[in-house]
């Protein structure tokens, strides 16, 4: 009965009610979308790498070193010597070593030049190995294996011939136009900056850089025989994923790296990395939370007087239905439940935009900022601040209950 007074109640106030349903809604979209943003950023920063148990770079700041070699964010300072990653390769406490090359892209898209040992030992998620959807890994020259968002928005099949360019800029007139690239693979969705990211073996894209210096081609190179290329040997490489033997080693290989004579370079731990990442966002992620709260609350505070400007407009209603028998707690019910009402239509409208604008902007983040969202978005996060809303949308609606309440006990005085 309450609910069907609530409701027929607010239908003859819809102007007003679709207002404050409104203004709750974008203030809850704000809400969850930080909330939402903050999850799953973590989740996709975290299951971006998996089972790489040292990240090795030219020496420079560990953040720097993490987001360019894993997350394809930013550039390197300098390269590590080829040399240098021979003699670490074969040091006793190493169990694998993957060279990432990094420079080049395809129409936005990142270029990685590495090796086999990339899909044998590269792990994602909870230490989920690389598949592929179609094709194979490279084997011949100038192959390439791209990852599945690349495929999918560039609409790239196998067989396929592309053109790299020279530099990470979404729009080069530095084409390497003499040298051309086979799609041999495609790769399974992984979630991970993987996605977008095109492979290539770490010899191709040395020998397309031979006639090439800083950023302009300055000689004519002809790959009159690919097989030749391929026995040359790289110069250098950007990055190093290392998997170690034993764990307990890790931290010795680790000064080890740190103290190497031959050149600067330094070996971070990627959980390490991350966890100063968290910490150096966590005063971002405090100050937008706070804020999403106090335009909630101030949503919030909007929605109690409303409810209290009305009860002035409400006498004969209040009086009416204290004729018909509500008690003066009831009528302090009806407005708790006017409110959560109103609350509830607006979380309902905020996860409906919050979905529609994940839908939409989603693929674009993922693209640009490697940022892949989820649009699952009922999550415990979701919850806690729904639930967060609806105890604060009852305690700040006691301010007209009470006063719906005390004008009860007046009109029951009066009709008496």
């Amino acid at each position: 009965m309450l609910i069907k007074i609530a409701l027929h109640s607010l239908a003859s106030r819809r102007t007003t009610a679709l207002i404050t349903v409104f203004s709750i809604a974008i203030c809850l979209f704000v809400l969850l979308g930080i909330g939402h943003i903050r999850q799953e950023a973590k989740h996709s920063f975290s299951q971006a790498v998996s089972g790489v148990d040292l990240i090795v770079g030219p020496r420079t700041g560990q953040l720097n070193l993490l987001l360019y070699s894993v997350f394809r964010l930013g550039g390197a300072t300098n390269n590590i010597d080829w040399h240098s990653f021979q003699t670490l390769a074969k040091k006793p406490d190493v169990a694998w070593a993957i060279p990432l090359s990094l420079g080049d892209s395809h129409r936005g898209y990142p270029v990685l030049g590495t090796t086999d040992a990339y899909f044998q030992h590269f792990r994602y998620g909870h230490r989920q190995p690389l598949g592929f959807a179609e094709g194979e890994p490279f084997e011949q020259p100038f192959d390439v294996v791209i990852g599945a968002e690349v495929a999918s928005q560039l609409n790239y099949r196998i067989g396929e011939s592309l053109v790299l360019a020279h530099g990470m800029a979404a729009t080069s007139f530095s084409l390497h136009r003499d040298s051309p690239f086979q799609v041999t693979g495609i790769l399974k969705p992984t979630g991970t900056p993987v996605d977008r990211t095109l492979h290539i073996n770490l010899k191709d894209l040395d020998s397309i850089h031979r006639d090439w210096q800083s950023g302009t081609r300055v000689a004519t190179h002809q790959h009159t025989n690919p097989g030749q290329e391929q026995d040359l040997e790289p110069d250098s490489v950007t990055a190093i994923l290392v998997g170690v033997n034993n764990r307990l080693s890790t931290f010795r290989l680790q000064r080890e790296i740190n103290r190497y004579p031959d050149e600067p370079l330094m070996a971070i731990l990627p959980g390490v990395a991350l966890s100063e990442l968290w910490q150096l966002m966590s005063w971002v992620e405090k100050t937008l939370g706070f804020i999403a709260l106090l335009v909630l609350f101030a949503s919030l505070l909007g929605l109690a007087t409303m409810l209290l400007s009305t009860l002035q407009q409400r006498e004969r209603e209040i009086a009416l239905l204290r004729i018909l028998g509500l008690r003066p707690l009831t009528l302090l019910m009806l407005l708790e439940l006017e409110a959560l009402l109103l609350v509830a239509a607006g979380a309902v409208v905020a996860v409906g935009l919050l979905k529609g604008a994940l839908t939409v902007a989603g693929p674009m983040l993922g693209e640009r900022y490697g940022l892949f969202l989820s649009d699952q978005i009922i999550t415990v996060t979701t919850l806690n601040a729904l639930g967060l809303a609806f105890v604060t949308t009852f305690v700040i609606a006691l301010i007209p209950a009470i006063s719906a309440y005390r004008r009860g006990l007046h009109s029951g005085l009066e009709n008496h």
